[in-house]
């Protein structure tokens, strides 16, 4: 692994590396809230081992890059967008695979469209379409609840904060055997060790900017993956049939059960399935 301080917009994101890379670049792109910690460490692995340099890192305030005060947030969509391109240009990448998990898909999204020459393909995990409306939109009332306490929650009681947190990954998991509850909780307390403020993660609630009306997944001319989990209930199943009927060439992967989630028990399968994506949508490089 190695590591790296990337400059963006006078902020400084935290990157990590994997691999060689003889085959490209996969950048992997979390989700609102979290840092890159919640892209496991078999499956950027896995990836690497497929031969393809494989970078995760911190949005904004989270993890070891930037954070500001909770509750005050000085960016938007664009500027996250951006964000990828810096870490691009930093590590000397034309373009990249990306693979995006939810806020992390948006953005992917975006930056295929707008920047279509720096993105060679695009995975989409528990992924909303960009500019469609889908069936079902919208948090379960579980979760919506859970999120609800956020007001009423002592920052300062490092266990209250790390319960709370372990509530919204078990709400957030689906219905399918195999919740890992001690994964959950050991990946929880290294998020909680390594940030300045765990409350400031939730500063991308505030998360705004206009998303143009041609930037729609329709417009995406990439190869695409989309992956996601049946019991979703926090981006419902019904948004990846949508893309799909928006992009009808592109491939599916359908995990029964599972949630908003990457389950460990689902790392081999997910990472072979990308892998086997990347081969048909990038050949080997001579």
């Amino acid at each position: 692994m190695a590591f790296a301080r990337v400059s963006s917009e006078g902020i400084t994101l935290a990157t990590e590396s994997f691999g060689s890379g003889e085959r490209g670049t996969i950048l992997l792109v979390m989700g609102a809230t979290a840092s890159m910690l919640w892209w496991p460490d078999t499956l950027c692995e896995a990836l690497a081992a497929g031969g393809y340099r494989v970078i995760r890192f911190d949005h904004r305030d989270t993890g070891h890059s930037t954070t500001g005060a909770p509750g005050e947030i000085a960016y938007d969509l664009d500027d996250m967008v951006g964000d990828l391109l810096a870490i691009l240009d930093h590590h000397a990448v034309p373009a990249a695979h990306l693979v995006g998990m939810s806020l992390g898909g948006l953005l992917g999204q975006i930056a295929a469209i707008a920047h279509a020459d720096r993105v060679e393909s695009l995975t989409l995990i528990a992924a909303e379409p960009l500019g469609l409306e889908y069936e079902g939109s919208g948090m379960a009332p579980a979760l919506l609840d859970q999120f609800g306490a956020l007001a009423e929650l002592d920052w300062s009681d490092a266990n209250a904060v790390a319960a709370f947190l372990f509530e919204i990954a078990r709400l957030s998991a689906g219905s399918a055997p195999g919740f890992d509850a001690e994964d959950a909780r050991r990946r929880i307390a290294a998020e909680m060790a390594r940030t300045a403020s765990m409350q400031s993660a939730f500063n991308h609630a505030l998360l705004k900017g206009d998303v143009a009306p041609g930037l729609t997944v329709g417009a995406i001319g990439q190869p695409v993956l989309v992956i996601h989990g049946t019991d979703d209930p926090v981006i419902a199943y019904a948004a990846a049939e949508a893309t799909r009927r928006a992009l009808p060439q592109a491939q599916i992967m359908t995990l029964e059960g599972r949630g908003h989630e990457i389950a460990p028990a689902d790392v081999p399968a997910i990472g072979a399935r990308i892998l086997a994506f990347l081969g048909e949508a990038a050949p080997p490089r001579s």
